[in-house]
């Protein structure tokens, strides 16, 4: 063999589209051995034995001890198949978890049969897999805790770009300082003292071209100085003609902060991943900034009681998540991005309105709107980097996860579209869609967007 590993972009394998086969061969060009193994998202890798659709297998669980409800899909599932699947949960042996489910419609059955809410379910359940009280807790504390280092590592990051060939500038930083003002007058600039009143510099920034005026995100990256990076008092302008029937709008600032704040969290987490810092997959990394913006602003701006709002954020979400595992996809290169950002939506809707105190009829119907409103969503990122359009499309993820948590509890179980349905949909969309537009840069974004060559120096 002249070569260890041979790409064969013209072959796609049958289980999965992120897959390798693995071959041994003797000296004599023989082959010995071979077996192919599968990313099918989430940081799960799989090969035949374990090619199942259930989360569980991924612990290990054999697939002899369980009941024949969990070794397959419940696509197009009537009333029949969840009947026989309560009958198979209930006779099943003491392998089983307590409150196994299949489906939205099973696990909201669940909640209404033991009187639990969804986060309690998936809690009792991990108890059945080994897990103390104590390390549940601890397995959530220790995610709260690695998540704030990803907010912290990126508000005082001091490098400008990203990697990579867009050189795309960091923007986390500079939208926590201007969010910050108001609390941390000193977070205005981290290295400069704020211009004072009847200052020169003020004067000199306020007559500059505009072009000259550090607005935080656009400046002079070679302006050195003491006007670099401050906020300084700039001249109004307003664009546009006053000779018009239709006079120009003056510029004015708009104060959202529950949005802009969810942005901010959602943009440095996803920062950090496309710089290669450590993050939590969740569900995945291009998709890793929702989840944890939602809860951080939960845990920063509503909850009374951070522990007991982290866990049930948690479980609640993974409940969902598993739904979706089960029942489609968390792999941009099986479904696109609606696959990524659009779970993490669904899932980080769902953990809002639970800690809210919805009913688990309305959180799950928080993680319908959550990923109705993101199928189709396609992943084509430009250069291959998860940086343009995964940073941002984060940022929205999470505001439409609290948009969508919000409309459901204001809703009053009024709804036309279930759980399980939207995830049937979502399944049958990714099977129509264009493998262009599944994590491959062969279509969208990446083809319409023009990136400049970089030629090394000689």
């Amino acid at each position: 063999m002249d070569k260890d590993m041979v790409w064969r972009w013209d072959e796609v394998l049958r289980t999965h589209p992120n897959g390798m086969r693995f071959s041994v061969f003797d000296e004599g060009g023989d082959l010995l051995a071979t077996n192919e193994y599968f990313s099918v998202g989430g940081g799960f890798v799989v090969n035949e034995k374990t090619k199942v659709d259930e989360n569980l297998f991924y612990k290990g669980v054999d697939k002899s001890a369980v009941h024949g409800a969990r070794l397959h899909h419940p696509h197009g599932s009537s009333s029949e198949s969840e009947d026989s699947s309560e009958q198979h949960a209930q006779s099943a042996d003491s392998c089983q978890p307590p409150y196994p489910f299949v489906s939205g419609e099973s696990l909201l059955a669940l909640t209404k049969k033991h009187n639990m809410t969804i986060a309690q379910i998936v809690y009792d359940n991990e108890l059945h897999f080994g897990y103390s009280h104590d390390e549940i807790h601890e397995k959530a504390g220790i995610s709260m805790r690695i998540v704030p280092l990803f907010f912290l590592k990126e508000f005082i990051c001091t490098e400008t770009k990203l990697p990579g060939r867009l050189q795309l500038r960091r923007r986390a930083p500079m939208l926590y300082r201007r969010l910050m003002r108001g609390f941390y007058p000193g977070l205005v600039s981290p290295t400069v003292a704020a211009i004072g009143p009847g200052s020169s510099q003020a004067a000199e920034r306020i007559g500059a071209p505009e072009g000259e005026q550090d607005d935080g995100e656009n400046g002079n990256e070679n302006e050195k100085g003491a006007g670099a990076n401050v906020a300084a008092v700039r001249a109004t302008r307003v664009v546009g003609s006053f000779d018009h029937a239709i006079l120009p709008m003056p510029p004015r600032k708009t104060m959202i902060p529950a949005m802009d704040f969810l942005s901010c969290y959602a943009i440095a987490v996803n920062e950090v991943n496309a710089s290669g810092g450590r993050i939590v997959t969740s569900p995945t990394n291009g998709a890793a900034g929702v989840i944890p913006a939602v809860l951080k602003y939960i845990v920063e701006f509503i909850s009374d009681d951070p522990e007991k709002s982290v866990v049930t954020f948690l479980l609640t979400a993974a409940a969902v998540g598993m739904l979706f595992k089960r029942g489609s996809t968390i792999s941009a290169a099986e479904g696109g991005c609606q696959a990524e950002v659009g779970v993490a939506c669904s899932m980080a809707s769902a953990g809002f309105a639970a800690c809210m105190g919805a009913s688990p009829e309305t959180v799950l119907q928080a993680a319908e709107i959550g990923i109705e409103h993101n199928l189709g969503l396609t992943c084509d990122p430009i250069d291959g980097l998860v940086q343009v359009p995964c940073i941002e499309r984060n940022s929205l993820g999470a505001v439409k996860a609290v948009t969508a948590a919000q409309l459901s509890m204001a809703s009053q179980n009024v709804y036309s579209v279930t759980l399980d349905e939207a995830i049937e949909a979502m399944r049958l969309t990714a099977a129509d869609m264009s493998v262009k537009y599944k994590e491959t840069s062969l279509s969208g974004l990446a083809r319409t967007v023009k990136i400049p060559l970089t030629v090394p120096a000689c």
